[in-house]
Formats: C-alpha cells, sequence, structure tokens
C-alpha cells in the first residue's frame, strides 16, 4: 500500500510527476545525482522519529544507543575514505557545514580570501547577501582573462596584501582541478588557515581520481548529495586539534538535532563510496564530461577554459546568438535539464548570463557512456541552434525520452520492491 498515495494525493500526485520528468529526461545540472535505493531506503526511515541532540556517547537523549551506531558508521567511513583525523557528518546542508567553520576558525569581521562567486565559487564563500559576507570580510579572487584558470599570482598578492585569517579554495562552477597545494603553500605565507570545500568533486576525490584536499588543509567541507551520490546534507573534516571546536560548532553552534535518517542515508553512501564500483563510476563520470566537452565544442560553442577535467563544463552560448536564461528555456522543454550560469568576466546579467553549466554524474549514474554523451551533445547544438523551431523542440523531446527510457533511475528499483 501507498501510505502517500493514500493520506495525501495531492502531494502524490506532486511526486508521480517530478517521478515521470526524472524518468523522462536526462538530469544534466552538475550539483544533483541520483541515489542507490539502499540511500532512499535509508533515508525514509524509522530513524526519522528519533532525536539525537548531541553526539555518540553524549547525547541530551535517552534511547539513542542504536542511531549511535549508526552515526559511528558514517564517521568512520567518512575517515577511511578521506583520510581525515575528525569527521563531523550531522550538518544538514554544505552551507551550514560551511558556517560551523567559520565559527570555528576566524571572529566576526575577520577577513577571509575566497574565490569570486562570479568566477566559479559559492554564495558561501562572501556572496554580500549571504550570511557569510554580513558577517565576515571577503576579499576575492578569480581566474585569469586568458585562459579561464585560476590565477595563483593573483591569490598569492591578494594574500600578503589584506592578511586573511582564512583562505577557501574550492568552488560551484570551475571545470578544472584543483591543486589544493597550492593555496597550502600560499596560506602558511601569510598565517593563514585553510578551507577547502570539495563539495562539487568530493565523488572524485574519494575514487582517487582527484587531488585529496584533506592532507594539507586545516578544514575540508563538502555536500553528500553531489558526486559523492549520497542523501542531501553537509559533512565537515578537520585535523585533531581542532576536533572540540568544530562539533561545538555544528553543534549547538549552527543546529540542534542531527536528522538520524539523512545520517543513515550518508552512511550507506559512504559505504558505497569505498567499494571498487565507485571508482568506476567516478572514472566514468570525467570520461563522459570529457567526451561531452569535446563534442560541444566542435559544434561552435565555447568552452569556459577551454574543457574540464572534473564532472562539468560552463558553456558560453553567444556565439550562438542566444544568451543561458533562453538556453535554459528551451533545452528543458525538450527533457534536458540544466543551468543558466555566468562565466568569467560576463558582460551579461545574473539572471540572464552568458552560459550554461552542464554536468555528468546523474547521467553516468543511470549508464550512459560516451556514445550517448556525443549524443546528447548534438540534441544541444540543434536546440541551441533552432531555439525558436517548435518542430526541432518536439522531435528532441521524443528522442530524449526514448534515451531515457533505455537507463532507468535507480529509484525504479526501489519502487519495484515498495509495491
Amino acid at each position: 500500500m501507498n501510505f502517500v498515495e493514500q493520506e495525501d494525493p495531492d502531494v502524490w500526485a506532486a511526486m508521480q510527476a517530478e517521478q515521470t520528468r526524472q524518468h523522462e529526461g536526462l538530469e544534466m545540472i552538475a550539483s544533483e545525482n541520483f541515489t542507490s535505493p539502499a540511500v532512499m531506503q535509508a533515508v525514509g526511515s524509522v530513524l526519522t522519529n528519533k532525536y539525537a541532540e548531541g553526539y555518540p556517547g553524549h547525547r541530551y537523549y535517552g534511547g539513542c544507543e542504536f542511531v549511535d551506531k549508526v552515526e559511528d558508521l558514517a564517521r568512520d567511513r567518512l575517515k577511511s575514505l578521506f583520510g581525515a583525523e575528525h569527521v563531523n557528518v550531522q550538518p544538514h546542508s554544505g552551507s551550514q557545514a560551511n558556517a560551523a567553520v567559520y565559527m570555528t576558525a576566524i571572529q566576526t569581521g575577520d577577513t577571509v580570501l575566497a574565490f569570486d562567486l562570479a568566477h566559479g565559487g559559492h554564495l558561501t564563500h562572501g556572496m554580500k547577501l549571504n550570511a557569510s559576507g554580513v558577517l565576515y570580510k571577503f576579499v576575492h579572487y578569480g581566474v585569469r582573462k586568458s585562459d579561464q584558470r585560476l590565477d595563483f599570482d593573483q591569490v598569492a598578492t591578494l594574500a600578503r596584501e589584506h592578511k586573511p585569517k582564512l583562505i577557501i579554495a574550492g568552488a560551484s562552477a570551475y571545470p578544472r582541478e584543483i591543486p589544493h597545494g597550492t593555496f597550502a603553500e600560499i596560506a602558511r605565507e601569510v598565517g593563514a588557515k585553510l578551507m577547502v570545500d570539495m563539495a562539487h568533486y568530493a565523488g572524485l576525490v574519494a575514487a582517487g581520481i582527484h587531488d585529496n584536499p584533506v592532507p594539507v588543509a586545516d578544514f575540508v567541507t563538502s555536500t553528500t548529495h553531489k558526486t559523492l551520490r549520497g542523501p542531501r546534507g553537509g559533512i565537515a573534516m578537520c585535523r585533531s586539534v581542532d576536533a572540540k571546536m568544530l562539533d561545538r560548532s555544528v553543534f549547538p553552534g549552527q543546529q540542534g538535532g542531527p536528522l538520524m535518517h539523512v545520517i543513515a542515508g550518508k552512511a550507506v553512501a559512504f559505504g558505497e563510496a569505498l567499494r571498487p564500483e565507485f571508482r568506476q563510476y567516478a572514472m566514468k563520470v570525467v570520461e563522459n564530461a570529457k567526451a561531452l566537452a569535446e563534442a560541444l565544442a566542435s559544434g561552435g560553442v565555447r568552452l569556459v577554459s577551454g574543457g574540464t577535467d572534473n564532472h562539468l563544463m560552463l558553456v558560453d552560448v553567444t556565439p550562438l546568438g542566444i544568451g543561458g536564461k533562453l538556453a535554459e528555456q528551451v533545452l528543458d522543454r525538450c527533457g534536458i535539464t540544466c543551468n543558466k550560469n555566468m562565466i568569467p568576466f560576463d558582460e551579461r546579467k545574473p539572471m540572464d548570463p552568458s552560459g550554461i553549466r552542464l554536468g555528468t554524474p546523474a547521467l553516468t549514474t543511470r549508464g550512459l557512456g560516451t556514445p550517448e554523451m556525443k549524443q546528447v551533445a548534438a540534441w544541444i547544438l540543434k536546440v541551441l541552434k533552432n531555439p525558436e523551431s517548435e518542430q526541432v523542440i518536439s522531435t528532441t523531446r521524443s528522442e530524449v525520452a526514448e534515451l531515457a527510457e533505455q537507463f532507468p533511475v535507480p529509484a525504479a528499483k526501489l519502487e519495484a520492491v515498495e509495491r
């Protein structure tokens, strides 16, 4: 029996519509992925009923012996994944993980050096309307105009000039591998602590195919729902010397009771990421991204930095005579979901920028490979070159749905079990 359908048909109808959208379309938002049925089942488990303020062995509520085991499993597996001395799996999101690190490492009003949002950074890295930009003084570095790669000369110059207490590496829209050791050298030179927000590429790090920041950074944060392929949530890692303060900054500093059902989902996802097949998955994500990027570049669009090393790419659509807003909208009508995105040195407005951001984690989870990436690139190019053609949109929509049908999302397995 489906209890949601029985108890709340309105919510059920929206859920079914979303399931259809996911099944019939191609999810190319770089920050999205599909969890395994096991992760979904853990998040929908009886653990949602349990309050567990505090940490394993030190709770403010009784009856926590079993959720303690779950959280310990999540912590131990996370340590194994990245080689961290101390971890905290309680942050509800990457934003709260970042806020907890700020609360641990710096004081209100301190100077922080971080990646410019307009060049690929994140809202929580000092955007003026975000709490980070309100509470701390942020200075931002960017990429070189010549090749759109990180400008480490600028990073070093700004660090020497402003003497930040904290330097942040990591990005939400940067298509190249980040050399964390270079950031660490600059941080050491100016006496700053280093935080790495690897939310986007944590799965690639876990698989051992991208540079691991844990050995060189003071703090490392991430979400768990992108390339790491877990439930929606956050994590924070640090050295043992900062463990007590970081834990205190998460609880009670940032939030109250942890979401134990989500932590269970994290534990399952971390266990999956420790398996050899996860490395194969991550390698395929990068392989697919390169194939997609090469096919798009050969079709007349410009790729920021000329390509990709990771799971995403930024596509400048202005050579086709359109902006990012229209590109997102017309692709969505075809069942290809992406997001409009600013590109470095963008002359257009944020709500209608020059680019779109594309990623391959979700498509790779569904089993698509490089032949399918080339086909997807061909569809994208055809649609963006003919954004007003209803015939092109209709035909592409049908072809996309036909391809999607061949690669079911993992949720279909769980649905079969529930029935």
